[in-house]
């Protein structure tokens, strides 16, 4: 199906539709083309259909006038004229420019240079100069607002000088009293009509911006804060210096999945991609219900922290139950279908700087030694386990049961003394075993 067929099926009248219906329809074809967008398509429909309210109002007038013996009533019948050969052009050349110059001067000189002027003035032309105000209405609606303005302008000085021309130069065309009060009714009501359905039209297509401006705002700041902490993202939107924060106290996790690179090498990339997503979502709500911030993903490793960037007294506590939830997530269920994963998780307590840097693909990330310790406790972790840092384990101690697996060489730092975080306290199943081990003196051994 072409597009110009697309067009005109999308403007045919359907059966069962009202006569008015059908009718905008049809007029809504007239000058369309497929290559129009929407907004564009609109304005044509609704010019046309202004235009084709106002002829029978302008042959009716000129009639009338006629009828009385008054020669202006040709002008009405001329300013009719032009508006069908400019339609008949437009449906031809599907020129929308056109159309608009020509309705916007005709409206604006046949009602005051051809009515108001001729008949004797403002009050002998029962006001009929006031249709040249749909002029600069039809300006405020089909174009910007400063060609409106200019319009309007155009507009009172027409209005003005046909007015005392019409005045002072020629003669009153001498028509009944009531006719002349029947007319000024009726110029004041169909002028009226037709500016208050610009200005309806004018009205509605801007609370259908704001709307959708809305909309389009709400999606922004909700992309926003997927990418940046909610504190963050005000700051960046309130002003452009930099974001750069030091924080004292703060635990940061980092969660790998072991032997991940040899698995995706065996996975189709979709596979790959859906695993990591599937994994990553749960750990993300675990990180959301215990007040944590993702700080972002690398490859197949999960970072996360804790007191940043609001500050938290129980940073640790916080890191230290969701690495458990994440273990028991992966140790638990299968992830995306594939049981037996495991992950390597290492948390480090200590100060840490946050910011934003670069202008482009942005993110909120951390800095300082505090974060690269963290790094290296999971890098030189045990699958399956927590190991945490002498910093952690004083913070984590007196509430969470820890396992000493002593000291080990780490990469930039020499030897450190670390130990496994085995779980709550408050879970006695798993502080009896850890107590049993202790007692045995037997500490598990590393599982590499």
């Amino acid at each position: 199906m072409t597009e110009e067929t697309t067009a005109s099926s999308r403007n045919r009248p359907r059966p069962g539709m009202g006569w008015i219906a059908n009718g905008a329809a049809l007029l809504a074809r007239i000058g369309a083309d497929p290559r129009d967008d929407e907004e564009l398509r609109r304005k044509k429909a609704l010019l046309v259909l202004i235009a084709v309210l106002i002829a029978p109002v302008s042959v009716v007038w000129g009639i009338l006038y006629l009828a009385l013996g008054s020669a202006v009533g040709i002008a009405p019948l001329v300013y009719f004229a032009i508006s069908v050969a400019s339609l008949v052009v437009f449906a031809q050349t599907k020129s929308f420019r056109f159309l608009l110059l020509v309705q916007l001067v005709d409206i604006l000189v046949a009602p005051t240079a051809g009515g108001q002027m001729l008949v004797g003035g403002f009050l002998p032309s029962g006001a009929v100069g006031l249709w040249g105000i749909l002029a600069p209405l039809g300006a405020l609606v089909f174009l910007e607002v400063r060609q409106a303005v200019r319009w309007f302008a155009v507009f009172l000085a027409v209005f003005v000088v046909t007015g005392i021309l019409g005045e002072v130069q020629f003669t009153d065309a001498d028509l009944p009293v009531g006719f002349t009060s029947t007319m000024l009714a009726l110029n004041v009501i169909g002028a009226g009509s037709v500016a208050f359905t610009l200005l309806a039209v004018f009205a509605n297509q801007r609370n259908a911006a704001l709307t959708a401006l809305r909309a389009e705002q709400e999606r922004s700041e909700d992309l926003l804060l997927r990418v940046l902490p909610r504190p963050i993202a005000e700051r960046l939107k309130g002003s452009h210096e930099t974001i750069a924060d030091q924080f004292v106290a703060a635990s940061i996790l980092f969660a790998d999945v072991v032997d991940f690179t040899p698995l995706a090498q065996r996975l189709p990339p979709a596979d790959v991609v859906g695993l990591l997503d599937h994994l990553f979502s749960q750990f993300d709500a675990l990180v959301e219900r215990h007040g944590l911030e993702k700080v972002k993903t690398i490859g197949d490793c999960y970072m996360a922290v804790a007191g940043v960037p609001d500050p938290s007294p129980d940073h640790a506590r916080k890191a230290a139950l969701v690495s458990l939830e994440m273990r028991d997530v992966v140790r638990t269920s299968a992830v995306a279908g594939r049981p037996g994963l495991e992950l390597r998780i290492g948390i480090n307590s200590g100060p840490v700087v946050g910011g934003v840097i670069g202008t482009k693909r942005f993110l909120y990330d951390l800095w300082g030694d505090a974060v690269n310790t963290a790094s290296r406790m999971e890098s030189h972790g045990t699958p399956g386990e927590i190991q945490i840092t002498r910093a952690t384990y004083e913070l984590l101690k007196d509430e969470f049961v820890c396992r000493r697996r002593g000291t080990i060489p780490v990469k930039g730092k020499g030897r450190m003394e670390t130990w496994y975080l085995v779980g709550s306290r408050s879970d006695d199943r798993r502080m009896e075993k850890s107590i049993e081990s202790e007692a045995a003196g037997a500490p598990n051994p590393d599982r590499r």
